[in-house]
């Protein structure tokens, strides 16, 4: 068969190193794997399988540091997660058997025991017998939190592979979000970031282990290896196994194009994954360092833990040209070096992400047809809370100046009026009661107000450490207990001290501190939109779309939502996969609505860089329209995958964990205020005075600012009118 596309010019920060002990890993390992009955007998895998995949090559590339018995134990874990996906792939997927295949995965996770007793049943198969012998050699030595880490994303990399035998038993193909979110998963990698650890011997300490820069930087080197290994893979995987998760092909569907184009576009994806983890290294662990107060020791530690994400990435990528696992022939063909070729080996694609002028004059926006399947249903008690929401923000000191701060008029009652956050919750809640529907309202309010005024008055001058301070007095305002709050300094504080006392009176303390944890995620994320502003950055597309979901408070919205189904929604399934995925489908339809809308507004009038449609048009180096068409593609698809889990992957779901007429009630419940919340969103987005041209002229139209000179009666020739 002729190979579907020609590779393309790699992006390769890192030099490739070797381990000096990888023959005594090839001995080691073929042992062992004979030792668990991966070889002949097996179905799976030869002898001549193994010699040929050569895992002790991948992990002496990826691990050129450690000592022989390292080395083993890690190339042994390899052999093993390897073998386990030939295995499936044979018993499980080529058969289509998904409830034999469940069976199977569930049986795997008593062979990961969490306690000091390792104990575990008889193995009855290889896959279960390499596991056991693994475990019980790695975890020992490894602190509680690193182990509960590890299991998890072994968990992960077993159990989602389900998620692909169901797509391909229906031909199903991921939109592009999704994908990359279920790839971290079934892919492995953040499994192989646990291994990392255990091979530098050094742990990310537990209190940043689940922070954004220690997060992002496990999240780009998970897929920069999956797209790595996407474009290798892509004929074994595709035209001989009929796989449908490869992101080359998720690529060509989504966007409609050739092969050739959408394996070049997946390694653009993988080099700005590869900066955007770059980016974050140099721009964040430092000041990470700083806040949580680390070590010189733990920094240390989690600096050889980057060092060895950097190893992995280098040797992966060796490996990959040598195994013969992959599509790897015509790799080392010379080609003529020209400009396009230079781009993409010095990554200097790059540059167009810092090279954006704010307050591009880019006129009126084009809103498509929008894909919307569920109904729009609004509160009877709107009016009312148009009102109630006047008073309250003239109240809390939303329609004035804050004391001592220059720049913080930024509403006034006209503004207000216009932007009519009400019509938003009476789309989200229409079957609020009056209180109910005035309390979602402040809260919108609350979180747009806050949300205008961080780019507004610190994002004006540049002053990140006044914003961090702003940011960490929030959580004062949000008393667990409920104690009284300091007095607030500003209408932020003030408003977030009223909605907080309003909200959770009878709410249980578990909901509470989820609340408060997705104010203060926003406001975490409010910062890493200033800090982009002060460099000029335009965010890396996955980058962007998950933190856009924090910026623009959809966490926070949709649990409020749950507010109303606490006690019907079991925490075991809160926490799975399908109901996850549909929520973070739901916050990103927001995301991409408001990107549409929004656009003039962001780009003309704020000088804003955090718009998607801005983000397509810089990674793909397009027009607007185009970029507006993928936006807008993009959306659909989201708005589709919430469709597809609800009516396929719920059913599943509800069944194997039992669940009671009342408990469906509720969840049936949830799924409706969700279908609201973007019906809701979708409709005020089109009907609000926000976005509209003539509005942002009436809204954004110049205001006189003072010259410096006399003050006093008399001067007011001293004032002139600012303009851009």
């Amino acid at each position: 068969m002729s190979q579907p596309f020609e590779l393309p010019d790699f992006y390769l920060p890192y030099p490739a190193r070797l381990n000096p002990h990888l023959e005594a890993a090839r001995v080691h390992s073929r042992q062992w794997a004979r030792d668990m009955g991966m070889l002949e007998g097996s179905g799976v895998w030869e002898e001549a399988d193994l010699n040929a995949h050569d895992y002790a090559l991948l992990c002496a590339h990826t691990h050129p540091d450690c000592d022989a018995t390292e080395l083993c134990l890690i190339t042994d874990w390899y052999v093993w997660v390897f073998f386990f996906d030939d295995h499936f792939l044979e018993i499980f997927k080529r058969t289509g058997d998904l409830e034999g295949g469940k069976v199977y995965l569930d049986r795997l996770a008593q062979f990961m025991p969490m306690g000091t007793d390792l104990g575990m049943p008889e193995p009855t198969n290889p896959v279960e017998a390499g596991l056991a012998d693994l475990w019980v050699r790695t975890v020992p030595s490894r602190s509680a939190d690193w182990r509960a880490r590890f299991a998890e994303s072994t968990r992960n990399l077993l159990n989602e592979s389900l998620w692909e035998l169901a797509n391909i038993n229906r031909g199903r193909v991921a939109n592009p979000v999704e994908y990359i979110e279920m790839r971290r998963k079934v892919g492995g990698a953040p499994w192989s970031a646990g291994l990392i650890e255990h091979a530098v011997g050094a742990e990310v300490p537990a209190r940043i282990a689940a922070t954004r820069p220690m997060r992002v930087l496990r999240d780009t080197f998970a897929d920069a290896v999956h797209l790595r290994n996407d474009l290798f893979s892509y004929q074994r995987e595709v035209a001989d196994e009929g796989e449908l998760s490869n992101g080359v092909l998720v690529l060509e569907k989504f966007l409609g194009c050739g092969t050739q184009e959408a394996a070049d576009a997946v390694n653009d994806l993988l080099t700005s994954r590869l900066q955007q983890f770059e980016h974050t290294v140099f721009t964040e662990l430092g000041p990470l360092f700083v806040e949580h107060g680390v070590d010189a020791l733990s920094a240390v530690g989690v600096l050889a833990y980057v060092k060895g994400l950097q190893d992995w990435q280098a040797g992966g990528h060796a490996w990959h040209l040598r195994s013969s696992r992959y599509m790897n022939k015509r790799a080392g063909a010379s080609r003529p070096l020209g400009v396009p070729a230079l781009v993409n080996l010095l990554g200097a694609k790059r540059v167009r992400n810092f090279t954006h002028v704010p307050y591009e004059r880019v006129g009126p926006v084009h809103v498509p047809e929008l894909y919307m399947p569920f109904p729009l249903r609004l509160s009877p008690h709107l009016d009312a809370a148009r009102r109630s929401t006047v008073a309250w923000c003239r109240e809390m000191g939303m329609l004035e100046g804050q004391p001592g701060v220059v720049g913080s008029v930024i509403w006034d009652e006209e503004k207000l009026t216009d932007f009519d956050l009400p019509l938003c919750a009476a789309g989200l809640h229409p079957d609020a009661n009056p209180e109910e529907l005035d309390l979602a309202s402040f809260w919108l309010a609350w979180g747009t107000y806050a949300d205008d005024y961080f780019p507004a008055v610190h994002g004006r001058t540049g002053n990140l450490p006044g914003a961090r301070i702003a940011v960490a007095r929030l959580s004062a305002f949000m008393p667990l207990d409920g104690s009284p709050p300091p007095q607030p300094l500003n209408a932020i504080e003030r408003g977030l001290a009223d909605v907080w006392s309003r909200t959770v009176g009878p709410v249980p303390l578990a909901f509470r501190r989820r609340l408060r944890a997705d104010v203060e995620t926003m406001g975490e994320a409010w910062l890493w939109e200033l800090a982009n502003r002060v460099v000029n950055h335009i965010p890396d597309p996955v980058d962007y779309l998950e933190m856009a979901r924090l910026t623009s408070g959809g966490e926070l919205l949709i649990d409020l939502c749950r507010l109303r189904h606490t006690k019907g929604i079991s925490e075991e399934l809160r926490r799975s996969g399908p109901m996850r995925a549909l929520e973070s489908a739901i916050a990103d339809c927001g995301v991409l609505v408001n990107d549409i809308v929004s656009y003039q507004r962001e780009m003309e009038f704020e000088g804003d860089l955090h718009n998607g449609i801005l983000v397509v048009r810089s990674f793909f180096d397009c027009d607007y329209p185009v970029a507006l068409g993928i936006v807008n593609d993009l959306l659909t698809s989201r708005m589709r995958e919430f469709e597809h889990i609800v009516a396929n992957e719920l059913p599943i779901l509800t069944a194997e964990l039992g669940l009671d007429a009342e408990a469906r009630r509720a969840l049936d419940g949830y799924l409706d205020e969700l279908r609201n919340w973007v019906a809701g969103i979708v409709h005020w987005h089109l009907h609000c005075s926000r976005y509209d041209e003539e509005s942002l002229r009436r809204h954004y139209r110049p205001r006189p600012v003072p010259l410096r000179g006399p003050t006093g009666l008399g001067t007011s020739a001293s004032i002139i009118t600012a303009s851009r």
